[in-house]
């Protein structure tokens, strides 16, 4: 099992990325994953949660600005980051418990 997030970068307050976790080893259309975030000095917090049946689930912080996904064919999960704040800045990786992989660090900021 393999999970590599990409798509990271500078943005500005109130701009979009979309972050791409790209897996191999299993079909993430199989399995719960997730998008997870680690602020430098803070706790890991769990971000969202795509099931196996298509269930999305969100944190109360992010609720209405991001968006899981995936795509069976590209075997991707996405994170999909609007209304930007200086406070998602983070390193942010996928899991599909309990293995996480690499993260793709997001800086917000003017």
């Amino acid at each position: 099992v393999q999970l590599q997030a990409s798509g990271g970068g500078l943005v500005q307050p109130g701009g979009s990325l979309r972050l791409s976790c790209a897996a191999s080893g299993f079909s993430v259309s199989s399995w719960a994953m997730n998008w997870e975030r680690q602020a430098p000095g803070k706790a890991l917090e769990w971000i969202s949660t795509i099931t196996s049946a298509g269930v999305t689930t969100y944190a109360a912080s992010v609720k209405g600005r991001f968006t899981i996904s995936r795509d069976n064919a590209k075997n991707t999960l996405y994170l999909q980051m609007n209304s930007l704040k200086p406070e998602d800045t983070a390193r942010y990786s996928c899991t599909r418990y309990p293995t996480r992989g690499q993260g793709t660090e997001v800086t917000v900021s003017s």
